[in-house]
């Protein structure tokens, strides 16, 4: 049995098409659902989210040190931090948890 790529490039085509274009064309009014609308608000983030999480956890040499700058990434988010105030605090934390875990 030959597998042909093209066919599955366009199956993925009009699958990843029809995703995007079915809701657009049957749902012509307003949706008024206010937990259909907070679901379609926060689907963004959470896919983010998901996408982002296991990168964290295994971009470093060992996960403790990953989850140890991912907790001082958070805690300084949550107070106020800027992204570039927060990127530099996980890049130190992590070079500093792998200082000692190397030991």
């Amino acid at each position: 049995m030959k597998h042909n790529i093209y066919i599955y490039m366009i199956i993925m085509a009009g699958v990843t098409y029809l995703i995007r274009v079915l809701p657009l064309t049957l749902i012509r009014k307003e949706i008024k659902s206010p937990f259909i609308r907070s679901f379609l608000y926060y689907v963004p983030y959470v896919t983010l989210a998901v996408m982002t999480f296991p990168a964290i956890l295994s971009a470093t040499g060992s996960p403790l040190s990953a989850a140890a700058a991912f907790i001082a990434a958070i805690l300084l988010a949550w107070f106020g931090g800027s992204l570039f105030q927060v990127a530099v605090l996980a890049c130190a934390v992590v070079f500093v948890a792998e200082l000692f875990l190397l030991r």
